[in-house]
């Protein structure tokens, strides 16, 4: 393995541009379980039920009862890997992540260039006035005893004119009937143009249309590392690290400073 990483340095060294494409699998190593794997979230809740915008609209009470139960898992702090691709970005041997996550770890740990493709967990937004609200603010809350929905105060701009309903919060992340935001999509797009070398980490690569962000830059003409516990057959990546992604990360980090000095 040792002899993998060192190629692996070695291939960012030699490469024009390296960004990272990163997904659940980088957090697991925080606490932040899979939402897919066979305990994790959508094994109680199933994602039509509860993770559409047309589940939300109709009843936010019901779908907060499932992201009471997201939040709590969100407050935990970057690992090592986390902490080894803000370093490489720091030293100038990354561009920047696309990250499917939306817990923030990236820039917890000190990464300045994040993509969040499916959105933050980090800010709630009231869908009838558009207000946004830190993730701080909205836990320090009153929530309503039986779905734990907050209740943050009179919405700015009711349903109907005359005020006095109350803001219904969202989280702003990318629920599974709604469009991926145009922001994240440039951003990507900024990311992957010219890029030939593109670190895949903790991903399946399976959801559409974050998938395709390997496979652009193999159209490229660039190349494919992968850091997974179990390879992802499908991505036919040119390198394999197969491991957990902190002792892949943070040894790729430090072979590439070996190469460096």
């Amino acid at each position: 393995m040792k002899e993998r990483i060192k190629q692996a340095a070695e291939w960012i060294m030699s490469a024009r541009k390296t960004i990272a494409f990163t997904g659940a699998g980088v957090s697991t190593e925080s606490g932040i379980p899979d939402f897919r794997s066979a305990s994790g979230l959508w094994s109680r809740y199933d994602p039509a039920e509860y993770a559409t915008l047309g589940a939300f609209q109709a009843n936010p009470e019901k779908v907060w009862r499932m992201l009471a139960e997201m939040e709590q898992v969100m407050d935990v702090q970057p690992n090592i890997g986390h902490q080894a691709l803000a370093r490489l970005e720091r030293q100038g041997a990354l561009s920047g992540i696309v990250t499917q996550n939306i817990d923030g770890l990236h820039q917890a740990a000190g990464s300045a260039t994040v993509v969040e493709f499916h959105g933050s967990s980090r800010t709630f937004t009231c869908l009838p006035c558009g207000r946004c609200f830190p993730r701080d603010a909205v836990r320090g809350m009153t929530r309503k005893s039986d779905s734990q929905m907050p209740m943050p105060g009179d919405c700015g701009r009711g349903p109907r004119d005359g005020g006095g309903f109350p803001c219904v919060l969202k989280p702003d992340v990318v629920f599974f009937d709604e469009a991926i935001p145009p922001d994240a999509l440039a951003g990507a797009a900024k990311l992957v143009r010219d890029a030939d070398l593109v670190l895949v980490a903790g991903t399946s690569c399976e959801v559409f249309p974050a998938s395709e962000i390997p496979w652009q830059v193999r159209r490229q003409g660039g190349r494919v590392i992968e850091i997974n516990l179990e390879p992802a057959e499908s991505l036919k990546a040119e390198l394999v690290l197969r491991g957990s992604f902190t002792e892949m990360a943070s040894g790729l980090h430090q072979a590439w400073e070996a190469l460096k000095s």
